[in-house]
């Protein structure tokens, strides 16, 4: 019977895709479907009782200590950052924070809602001038660059996996005269370095990672005893999956966020072997879907300048699909992380202090 069910329905999603790349399907439309598909998403997270949904994310954890710190890395590498960072500069705010940002009564613009997380992240991690910290994945540096003008005295390591993103980090120091900020281009999962700081910051990364335990225990390694490390990533408030690519509805998986991994709001808890929680704060979806809308906005704003961008990264032939495909990836952020009001799908923050061993 499921399988007399599932084929009309594969059959609906082929022709749906096949008519997304034709930019033949409506806003409005491209949002319902977006919505249904977390309404099943939902349904299979959500478990009949509380005891079955506690032992769903243990199963979850443990699983992930069995597995690589991170699989297909260079998969959402290409994914991500094939596009050149004029295409960002056009999308994103001044900052270039590719991240949710955080919009209050006095942010008025995305640029507003950028430096209101930049400056919670300060707040929450108890940064000090003079402190010695280190970005992991750092993207095009927004936090780092931050860091290092607020907090002149402060020596700010940044580490990403893009040479692009390294390019356009040094110019943004020449510009603004700052000589406390080096980037490494690195693997996260597979770097290692002698080194020790006093905040180490992780923004949107671990989504991209699996096994947290070694992940947490190579990040401790660089914590100074009394150091910090302050981690942001995108969950839902239950429950975790892997996103994987196994029939024609997983369209983001495939062309967003290969090897990726939604997690739980609590599940980092259950990885405290070299690390223990010090804070733990939770920031409702709502400014993840305002900060993609605003993405979202600044595309169609820009598109006369954007179409040459993407017909030299991906081929005339190709260019409107992937023009219909960024504009779709971030409608769908926008309703991921809108849902419930925002009460399903958001943003958590950790603080944790290295654990140190017993004398």
């Amino acid at each position: 019977m499921d399988a007399i069910i599932q084929a009309p329905y594969d059959a609906t999603v082929r022709f749906m895709l096949a008519s997304l790349e034709r930019n033949l399907l409506p806003d409005a439309v491209i949002r319902r479907l977006t919505r249904l598909l977390l309404a099943g998403r939902l349904r299979s997270g959500y478990k009949p009782t509380s005891e079955q949904q506690l032992s769903d994310l243990l199963a979850f954890a443990h699983s992930l200590r069995e597995m690589p710190t991170a699989i297909q890395t260079e998969v959402p590498k290409s994914q991500h950052y094939e596009l050149p960072t004029s295409f960002f500069k056009l999308v994103l705010g001044e900052h270039l924070k590719y991240s949710c940002c955080l919009f209050s009564d006095k942010s008025k613009t995305l640029e507003d809602a950028e430096k209101a997380m930049l400056e919670l992240y300060c707040e929450r991690s108890q940064i000090k001038d003079g402190h010695t910290v280190l970005d992991v994945g750092c993207g095009w540096g927004s936090l780092a660059l931050y860091i290092a003008q607020k907090y002149s005295s402060c020596k700010v390591t940044g580490i990403c996996n893009s040479v692009t993103q390294k390019a356009h980090i040094e110019e943004q120091c020449r510009d603004h005269q700052l000589q406390n900020v080096e980037i490494i281009v690195a693997d996260i999962s597979t770097f290692e370095m002698e080194a020790s700081y006093d905040r180490i910051f992780s923004i949107e990364m671990f989504e991209h990672m699996k096994n947290y335990r070694d992940l947490l225990k190579k990040i401790s390694a660089w914590l100074k005893p009394d150091g910090l490390l302050f981690v942001h990533h995108f969950c839902h408030k239950a429950f975790a999956y892997h996103f994987e690519d196994v029939s024609d509805d997983d369209w983001i998986t495939r062309y967003f966020f290969t090897g990726g991994t939604m997690p739980a709001a609590n599940l980092l808890l259950y990885f405290q072997d070299d690390v223990s929680i010090v804070n733990h704060w939770l920031v409702n979806g709502k400014h993840y879907a305002q900060t993609s809308e605003e993405w979202l906005k600044r595309m169609d704003q820009n598109l006369s300048s954007i179409t040459p961008i993407m017909q030299s990264t991906y081929g005339k032939d190709s260019a409107i699909k992937w023009t219909v495909y960024w504009r779709t990836f971030f409608i769908a952020v926008a309703e991921l992380f809108g849902y419930n009001d925002g009460e399903e799908w958001m943003v958590v923050h950790f603080l944790f202090k290295k654990k140190l061993s017993s004398p």
